[in-house]
């Protein structure tokens, strides 16, 4: 049994005393303890070394202790599985030297055996939920297809995603061949990781926001309702689009059971266009951890008022940045656990 079972009461819409908090991108840059594996070992290495990825996963549950744990691991994991080949390079993000730019390239992407391919990422839940001793639940993510497309088509990251789009709108049948096959892919992947222990999953569409409403309903949200209807009867799944305040209506009647918000849509208005319902995480502007202390837990307290206690996760807007001082993500934190105190 869990000894902190907040995060998961708050999934299930239960009334809780304070909401839980965790912050995405919490196992990262800001920790001087995550920056020294991250001199000695690539990126690469320690996603794919189950030691390393469970150290780096325990690491801000030692250190500011919020009520959930995120599996240290990344999007670009399932690409990789799929046959496509993934750089990344430090400061530089991710880089596809081979992007997909034909239906012949599509022919070549393949849905992965993903014990074989992925069975490091599933040692690390295990080992994580060791290391973790039932303290917190633990989350599993996954890149929604529409992201995972944008990285592999495009070849690198950008500010809009023209490529990756263009190959959508002028190459439908092969864009959507191939975010089948990163759904297919996504779903068995994720599906394992609840196997090997993980209590929750979230999918970030981190690139959703750069499609219109009607595009997006075609090439991302309907693929990410896939992963949802596939997972909702095994494990919570929260869903997290940056951006995407215009599909908020839609996903609050699918089966997912938080959805989370960025910092441009305020609490009022994505209580109302999800529909009042659902369990809702964020959206606390990660720049904003920049601000004096004292500031930031009054800023928490008001956003918890705001959407209210229940149903209800504290957490940034987006990732955590590298230069938040680790008083200030502290601060974040305790500020929930006070709340109501």
């Amino acid at each position: 049994m869990l000894k902190n079972d907040l995060f998961l009461r708050a999934l299930k819409g239960e009334t809780v005393q304070r909401p839980p908090v965790w912050m995405m991108r919490q196992a990262g840059r800001y920790l001087p303890e995550f920056r020294e594996l991250r001199d000695k070992y690539d990126f690469f290495t320690r996603c794919e070394t189950p030691e390393l990825a469970a150290e780096i996963t325990v690491q801000p549950i030692r250190r500011i202790a919020p009520d959930a744990a995120i599996l240290f691991s990344d999007i670009l994991v399932v690409p990789r599985a799929m046959g496509i080949h993934v750089e990344l390079k430090d400061n530089l993000g991710p880089i596809i030297p081979n992007p997909i730019r034909s239906l012949a390239d599509v022919h070549k992407v393949f849905v992965p055996d993903v014990n074989e391919t992925l069975g490091y990422v599933f040692d690390a839940v295990k080992l994580t939920k060791e290391m973790l001793n039932d303290e917190v639940p633990l989350i599993g993510f996954a890149g929604s297809p529409w992201t995972i497309f944008c990285y592999a088509v495009e070849g690198k990251g950008s500010k809009s995603f023209d490529t990756a789009k263009g190959f959508c709108f002028s190459n439908p049948a092969a864009a959507h061949t191939l975010l089948q096959k990163i759904t297919d892919t996504t779903i068995l992947y994720l599906k394992e990781k609840v196997k090997s222990g993980v209590n929750a999953v979230q999918i970030f569409d981190s690139w959703g926001g750069m499609l219109s409403p009607v595009d997006y309903q075609e090439f991302s949200w309907k693929y990410i309702n896939q992963i949802v209807d596939a997972l909702a009867d095994i494990t919570p799944v929260i869903v997290f689009g940056k951006g995407c305040w215009f599909a908020l209506g839609e996903m609050g009647k699918s089966k997912a059971s938080a959805l989370g918000v960025d910092w441009t849509c305020s609490a009022r208005n994505a209580r109302y266009l999800s529909g009042g319902n659902i369990t809702l995480q964020g959206n606390f502007d990660p720049s904003r951890l920049l601000s004096p202390i004292p500031t930031i837990k009054k800023m928490v307290h008001e956003m918890i008022d705001e959407f209210g206690k229940d149903k209800y996760i504290v957490n940034l807007g987006h990732g955590i940045l590298p230069n938040i001082p680790v008083d200030h993500a502290k601060a974040f934190i305790d500020a929930v656990k006070e709340y109501g105190n």
